[in-house]
This record gives C-alpha cells, structure tokens and sequence, in this order.
C-alpha cells in the first residue's frame, strides 16, 4: 500500500512537456506511482481542482543561519521551495577557527544573527549541528570564499594573499569539495574577497575545477563596470574549465541600461567557446544589501569599533566622501542609484527610520548615512532601485537564465523576494505578462535548477524521484500554494504549516 495518493491532479512534472491527468502516490520519500489507474494508499488527497508539480529549487540563498533559528524555514516553504543552495556570494559560516568572531560583521547583514553559538569548525561539523536542529527544507551548500580568507588570514584579510595563504585556502576548499559542497562561491564587491586577486582565484578556482564544482560569483561591478567584471570571471572560469554560475545578474544605473545587449552577447560569445555559464536572478528590480557596503573598501577593512570612531572624525567623513562621489577602482552604488532611490530597510539602534529613502533623511545624504553607520553596532539593511523592467525581463528571458531568491533574513520585514519571489515570478512574468508558457515557468523554478546544481533525483515528478511536491491552485492570473511535501512528508496543508522537519543536506556526488 502506497502512503499518500494524488488523485487526477493536473501535472506540470518539471521537465517542460505539456501538462497530463494522472494519479501519483508516494511510498516513504519516493514518488512510486504515476499512472491512470487508481491505487490504494494510506491517505488519498483529492486533486482534480489543483496542480501538481515538483517542489522548487532555489540556487541562490543565503539561508545558513535562517535554517539554524527557525528550523520549519516558513518563508522557504510557504511560497514551495524544497530545496535551496546556501553559501553564496562568498558569505557564511565555515571554516570557523579562533578568527571567526571576524565574520560577524558581514555574517549579521546579510544571514541574521544567529540564535546559537558557532560551535562547528568545518562543512561536516556545520552539516551535522543541522542535521542534529532539523530543516524544513533540503539544503546544499557552496564554500564561501570569506571564510577562507579570514580563516587563514585572521585581521589582515583585507589585502592580497600570499602563495602560502593561498595554499591554505586551497586545502580548506579542498576538504569542503570532498565533504559534498557543490562548489565554490565569492562576492568580489564585498570585502574581504575584493582583495582577491588573479593568482588566489585561479588556484581556488583550479580546485573548484577538479571537483566538477560550480564558481558563483558576485562580480566587482553590476553597473558603470559590469563588461569588465564579466571578462573578468568568464576568462577566469574558461582558463580553469571551471562551470561558472554569474550570481543575480543585474545593471544597476539608468545610465547603464544600454549595456545589456553587449553583456548577454559577451556572456554567450563565452558559451560559445565551450565554457559552461549561466546566471541566477529574482524576479524584483530593486536590490537589498548592507547599508555599510556603501563605504570606500579600505573602510571597510576596519573592525566595527575603528569604523564606527573613524566615522566620527570630520576629516575622514570628507575623505569618504571624496571616494564615494568619486570612486576609482571599486563600485559606488551611492553614485550609481541615487540617495533617492536607496532605501533603509532594517537598523537594529534606530527602527524609527526603517522605510526612509537616504534622500529624505536630510539635505546631506552622504552626512546622515554616516551619523546613522556611527551610532550602528549591529546590522544595518538596505534596499535599492537597480535597473529598469524592461531590463529585467530581457534577463529573464534568457536561456542561460536560472531562478535564484537571493533571499535576506538580517531585517524584519524582508524584502519580498525572501518570501515571495517563487509566486511573484509565477504571477506577473508567467500568468500575467506571459513571457513564458506555464510548464516553462515552472520548468525553470524545478527541472533548470536541479540539472545546474547536478541534484538528479529532484525537480520533476517522475517515478523514483524523491518526493517533493506543491500543489497549486490556479486561476488564472491568481495563484495559491495550497500543500507543500518534503520527502513525502507534509511541511505545508492548506496553507499552513505543519511543524515537520523532514529536510535534509544535499551534498555533491
């Protein structure tokens, strides 16, 4: 006897074929049956009303610390998620040794405070303590390049490295590549990988390599600078036969819309040559990042504390100010997008400003984000208007295209897209606008995702798969996640959640 049957749902498998009417029933945490005929099972569920489709794969996320202090991980869930892929743009939590204390800073912006102690030392260790919480959701993980650098290079991490640091890193990215990540991850905006150069991101890269690992990479520029920082990683990635993953591709900057033409040919011209590339994206037109990223690099090579003085000194506030209205060799995204179009989404020491645009703060912008980043010991969140719609979609249209959330769960509320990007690209850019037939739209949040991330047992509903499942209520252009399955277990009914725990870690084969 089977445990759950699906009775005569409408199917949308994953794969991008037309939908089809079959019953489906799941025994332990396979899909066993998919047919026409009626099979006995412990619990049957009426579906002829709904749609059945794979649980989404999200390969964008930042969900570390989210899965550590929620456990159930609600938003993942409640919008169909099953899977994601943590670790990106180079921020995380292993390697951990007497430096890690170092990560906090960039940790809490971007992953959340985490409610428990970072007792773990390496990916297995890390792995374990999750297994030991429980997950809601399935989550595989990339190194992150940040913790490399600090692990090795402790407070002088915000410099190039030398040959024998660079050999360290590379045996810590070794021992996480043979533990079962499924790559390597780094954000050369942010620091400390900024200071990465050529010579330590083709060693790791070389590594990343022979593992048949992935590179996702939060590049130097998303705007004035974008053609450049895209050379940069596709002629790295091509000379290291290395597969490449271009983390949330965007261009940021009215005055840089022009440029999408010239980037997407540059990206393919690559794939062109055999270098196997793609970018990840979520479905908003406006970003979210630390407010503290909007400081000069050598600023934010400081310790909290020595920022937080220098921030109080008239002379370095006009010498920030230089740089950031006048910025050579890094990205300014204060120029780029404006005072008026940079909003503060989240200040743990002053909840009165949350939602203000930097412009309406006061007549000296630039002034007011330094009192405010000053007064700020702990984490500071930002939101950001980042390219046009029509930019978005053209993006979005791409064949190289995979869907990622680049979820945040450092503020309260989230930016959307932390729970509800699966639905809003399902609402607006499927049903709505229509850029995309429905069993392409969800071949993308499912099937897309699983290939790239190599996870072959997930993604379509097809007999032996593992059993993870959304059903869906659609009306056209309305659309309701009503259950969610993880592993044949059910995380979501009716809407609401059920408290399982049934997650579990994916590792690289």
């Amino acid at each position: 006897m089977y445990d759950i049957l699906f009775e005569s749902p409408l199917i949308i498998d994953g794969s991008g074929s037309a939908p089809y009417r079959a019953n489906v029933a799941t025994l332990g945490d396979t899909i066993a049956f998919i047919g026409r005929e009626y099979v006995r099972a412990k619990r049957v569920i009426e579906a002829s009303h709904l749609t059945l489709v794979p649980g989404f794969i999200d390969v964008h996320a930042h969900s570390e610390v989210y899965a550590l202090n929620t456990k159930n991980a609600e938003m993942k869930l409640k919008q169909g998620i099953t899977s994601d892929i943590s670790g990106n743009c180079g921020i995380g939590v292993f390697p951990l040794n007497e430096n890690r204390d170092l990560l906090k800073p960039l940790n809490d912006d971007v992953l959340g405070k985490c409610g428990i102690p970072f007792s773990w030392s390496d990916f297995r260790s890390f792995t374990s303590t999750l297994r030991q919480s429980g997950c809601g959701i399935n989550m595989g993980f990339l190194q992150p390049h940040a913790p490399l650098r600090i692990a090795v290079m402790g407070e002088d991490a915000s410099r190039a490295a030398s040959d024998d640091e660079i050999e360290k890193m590379c045996d810590l990215l070794e021992k996480s590549l043979s533990g079962g990540c499924y790559g390597f991850s780094t954000g050369l905006y942010y620091n400390p990988c900024s200071f990465a150069d050529e010579r330590e991101l083709e060693a790791l890269l070389c590594v990343t390599a022979a593992h048949g690992g992935l590179f996702s990479v939060h590049m130097r520029s998303e705007s004035d600078e974008i053609i450049e920082a895209a050379e940069e990683v596709l002629s790295l990635a091509l000379r290291c036969s290395v597969r490449l993953e271009i983390s949330h591709l965007k261009i940021i900057g009215d005055a840089n819309q022009d440029k999408l033409s010239a980037l997407l040919s540059l990206i393919h011209s690559y794939r062109d040559r055999g270098l196997e590339v793609s970018f990840d994206q979520y479905p908003y037109n406006f970003g979210s990042t630390s407010l503290f990223s909007l400081l000069p690099p050598r600023y934010l090579s400081l310790s909290r504390s020595e920022l937080r003085f220098a921030l109080q000194l008239e002379s370095e506030r006009e010498a920030m100010k230089r740089e950031i209205l006048h910025p050579e060799g890094w990205e300014s995204l204060y120029t780029v997008v404006g005072p008026e179009r940079i909003n503060i989404m989240h200040l743990d020491s002053r909840s009165d400003l949350d939602g203000r645009s930097l412009a309406s703060l006061s007549s000296s912008p630039l002034d007011s984000l330094f009192d405010i980043l000053s007064d700020e010991s702990g984490a500071a969140v930002m939101s950001d208007v980042t390219e046009s719609v029509s930019t978005l979609e053209a993006i979005m249209q791409d064949d190289l295209m995979h869907f990622g959330t680049d979820a945040l769960y450092s503020s309260f509320p989230p930016h959307p897209r932390s729970q509800n990007a699966t639905l809003e690209f399902l609402k607006t850019y499927v049903l709505s606008k229509k850029l995309f037939p429905l069993e392409k739209g969800i071949s993308i949040l499912t099937h897309r995702n699983a290939s790239l991330m190599h996870i072959g047992d997930r993604g379509l509903v097809r007999e032996g798969a593992a059993a993870d499942l959304v059903l869906l209520d659609i009306d056209n252009p309305e659309i309701v996640i009503k259950s969610v399955f993880v592993n044949g277990v059910p995380a979501v009914e009716d809407g609401r959640m059920t408290g399982c725990l049934s997650g579990r870690i994916l590792l690289e084969n």
